[in-house]
């Protein structure tokens, strides 16, 4: 980033930095329509109870990162420094289910991203020479690579996958340390993707034949969607603001020429930022108008109301770094400490899969 562009940055963004401290969290502004293919269903629960005591899940996992919920309520989580799969229900053990071959952990590297889809799970992880999404029947395990050249490296390597209400496979990818990837629309890094089930450029992108839905991003590591369908996007900053962004075909997000809000008409400005020591964000998830973002530095989770107001930090210190946030179809909420990646302090019992009840009548 130029010196020219940080203090525009740092001049236009001087009158939030007390805004988005801890003590005074950053204001929200009521959240725009945008066009969308279709909305998510109803959800089927009033939202999670953040003030109940958290049921433990499950114990002992090597850095969990991606959770991908089945029909059965019961989840898959990825167990990044390993390449294993274990398969994680309240009230019993966790279990082992499969283990991704071709992992190799490293930085933030490893087993990252799930996603499930009828019979088919899928996973994003770092092999020995680049980054790929593969997937594998539930019945058979016959693994089969869908995507595959994404830039590994000991940073950045993205890693979110999520399927959208229009049925399409989305990708948050990482810029892996090298910042003009990002605004090279023909290079997938530093982008979200869109693709379809089989790992194809999804009909309707907004570059024909290509898998960009969004460029300009330095490492995408939280895709949630509203009840209008409207997604969200959320980011990790490099010195000063991290994001959370409105994600629109064929935007331009900024990095690395932008850092946060930096008021130039050729991106799109985030809709909340904060300083990078009060989040770097990771995992996102709605119930109903609030989206909730996991954030790793800041040992917190941010709860964003999408209607206006302020958004407020939860849970600051209590259980660590936060990697993983999501919501199951009773409403409850599911979190994944961090502890074990190198950049915490374990605790007894780390790393562990916490769940808040659904609040009562959901």
């Amino acid at each position: 980033m130029t010196t020219v562009t940080r203090l525009a940055i740092a001049t236009a963004g001087a009158v939030l930095v007390t805004a988005c401290s801890a003590e005074q969290p950053p204001t929200v502004d009521p959240v725009p329509s945008v066009s969308a293919s279709a909305p998510p269903p109803a959800a089927t629960a009033t939202g999670p109870d953040l003030a109940a005591t958290p049921e433990i899940v499950a114990t002992g996992i090597q850095v969990p990162w991606g959770l991908a919920f089945l029909d059965d309520g019961s989840a898959l989580v990825a167990e990044r420094q390993t390449g294993d799969i274990y398969q994680v229900k309240p009230g019993t053990e966790k279990k082992k289910v499969y283990t991704v071959p071709g992992v190799r952990a490293g930085g933030e590297g490893g087993l990252l991203g799930l996603a499930v889809r009828d019979d088919w799970i899928y996973a994003y992880f770092t092999g020995d020479d680049d980054n790929r999404i593969v997937r594998f029947r539930r019945s058979d395990r016959t693994q089969e690579v869908i995507f595959k050249g994404l830039d590994r490296g000991p940073r950045h390597n993205g890693g979110r996958l999520a399927f959208g209400p229009d049925g399409m496979l989305y990708v948050g990818t990482g810029d892996a340390g090298d910042e003009p990837q990002s605004q090279d629309r023909d290079d997938p890094n530093g982008k979200i993707l869109r693709l379809t089930p089989e790992g194809k450029p999804a009909p309707g992108n907004p570059f024909p034949g290509s898998p960009v839905w969004s460029l300009g991003h330095r490492n995408v590591q939280g895709l949630a969607w509203d009840a209008q369908g409207r997604m969200y996007g959320i980011e990790f900053g490099q010195d000063t603001w991290d994001e959370v962004n409105i994600i629109q075909p064929g935007k331009n997000y900024g990095w690395p020429e932008v850092e946060g809000k930096g008021g130039d008409a050729r991106y799109t400005d985030p809709i909340v930022q904060w300083r990078t020591d009060d989040a770097s964000p990771s995992g996102a998830a709605v119930s109903g108008t609030t989206l909730y973002v996991a954030a790793l530095k800041g040992e917190r989770l941010w709860t964003v109301p999408l209607t206006g107001g302020t958004a407020k930090a939860e849970f600051q210190g209590e259980f660590g770094r936060l990697r993983t946030v999501a919501v199951a179809a009773d409403g409850s909420l599911w979190l994944t400490t961090s502890n074990t990646d190198g950049r915490g302090d374990p605790r007894d019992g780390d790393d562990r899969i916490l769940r808040f009840p659904p609040l009562p009548g959901g």
